[in-house]
């Protein structure tokens, strides 16, 4: 069964929160506890955790390794997927920083810019390659998903590129909506409308 995208976004969160209660030596933990870390609800938990079929209970509540693994052998690929960030400005290298090694089946392996500063070195730990060998080293690589961070003004253009060289999945955060073929998952990002969503509702409080 497909999973829908918002199921998907919140098993990811889940596992996350698990890792963090093992991190801190808790074993088991209670849907309500669950849901109170993410600020969800019990309810909401216990029908994503249906979803997937788990329905291991106990006493003293869910474990969490075994809750872990039950939620990786649904999210993640069987096989490792190889990962590039397209543009390594500021925002492109924190995110390097970020996400290098945080997933063993999701691998960082190269970035792309054009500037000839950044060409050939590595940068946060993954090397760059100059844009106009992306199809060469998406190809070499076997690279897959494309974290896209260029420049707005070439994020359309870009985006239709990397597609035609095999890319078949794309995070964009640049602020310009990009157009791909439906066998291609897109998720957008754009922080700005995030950012003003939040001053939205702060404004709201303060009347």
């Amino acid at each position: 069964m497909r999973l829908p995208a918002k199921t998907v976004e919140r098993l990811s969160e889940y596992r996350r929160t698990l890792l963090e209660c093992l991190s801190e030596k808790k074993n088991y933990i209670f849907s309500h506890e669950l849901a109170a870390r993410l600020h969800i609800t019990a309810v909401q938990v216990r029908r994503d955790l249906m979803l997937i079929g788990y329905s291991s209970v106990q006493r003293k509540g869910y474990d969490v390794k075994e809750l872990i693994d039950t939620i990786g052998t649904i999210i993640d690929s069987t096989e490792s997927l190889n990962v590039a960030i397209i543009g390594i400005g500021n925002f492109g290298r924190a995110l390097a920083a970020y996400f290098k090694g945080k997933r063993s089946k999701l691998n960082l392996v190269a970035s792309f810019d054009t500037d000839p500063q950044k060409i050939n070195k590595v940068i946060a730990g993954v090397k760059c390659y100059p844009h106009n060998e992306l199809e060469k080293i998406i190809k070499e690589l076997n690279i897959k998903i494309a974290i896209l961070t260029v420049p707005p003004e070439f994020g359309k253009e870009t985006a239709e590129e990397i597609v035609r060289y095999g890319i078949k999945g794309i995070l964009n955060f640049t602020t310009i909506p990009v157009n791909v073929p439906s066998w291609v998952f897109l998720e957008e990002y754009d922080m700005i409308t995030s950012i003003e969503k939040v001053a939205y509702f702060v404004k709201e409080n303060q009347l």
